[in-house]
């Protein structure tokens, strides 16, 4: 999973009629905090001195297994290029449930209401293939969705495109039929480029409005 940014506009194109709705998870349905699962085991004070250091990109030691890299390679990795940082690294793989501090106020609703009216819902996520299952254990909601593309298990990550079209097998809808919801812009424009609606997540309430500007049941 990918540390968040500053949210972008939301990205227009309107859905077919009868739209399937596409979440990402983390920040989104689930609450995640990586310093939480590193602190677990190193201290807060030393999660935050990793977290911030400038010889260290966690945000792209996380993508290699969100792309389908395993814990142990990557792990193995930053032994060889920075020793200093192994306790650190494996804390985040060794204590991961603490990091999903638990459902995102008010999108849960929308899952569920959407649910209700008959909505069909798919999860895309950037989240490793190893420690995925953590998910579905934690967060009932998530049986809500009719299946969960998970970029580890496949292989691919947002943004690439590559990842978007598989949705078109795993959903049976062309992509211009999906309105995509995630908290990183550049996952967005990404989705917005193959016809998809794209919607930049900021809050629920926000989302609210926007969904059913869409003409969503909500």
């Amino acid at each position: 999973m990918g540390l968040s940014t500053s949210p972008g506009p939301v990205a227009t194109p309107v859905p077919h009629v009868g739209a399937g709705v596409v979440w990402d998870l983390g920040n989104v349905l689930i609450d995640w905090d990586a310093s939480r699962a590193i602190a677990a085991g190193v201290g807060e004070d030393e999660a935050a001195r990793f977290l911030g250091a400038d010889d260290f990109d966690f945000r792209a030691y996380n993508h290699g297994p969100d792309s389908g890299m395993t814990w142990d390679e990557a792990e193995a990795a930053v032994a060889r290029s920075h020793p200093h940082w192994l306790a650190h690294a494996r804390a985040y793989r060794a204590h991961f449930p603490a990091s999903l501090v638990g459902e995102v106020p008010g999108t849960p609703e929308l899952v569920r209401a959407l649910h209700a009216g008959g909505v069909p819902q798919w999860g895309l996520t950037n989240w490793s293939h190893e420690l995925y299952p953590h998910a579905p254990r934690m967060f009932e909601v998530l049986a809500l969705l009719e299946d969960v593309v998970v970029s580890g298990t496949e292989g691919l990550a947002k943004p690439d495109p590559r990842v978007y079209e598989l949705l078109v097998a795993r959903t049976g809808r062309a992509l211009g039929e999906l309105v995509f919801v995630d908290d990183r812009p550049e996952n967005v424009d990404a989705a917005v480029a193959l016809g998809m609606t794209g919607l930049v997540f900021t809050d629920a309430e926000a989302l609210r409005v926007d969904l059913a500007g869409l003409g969503l049941p909500l």
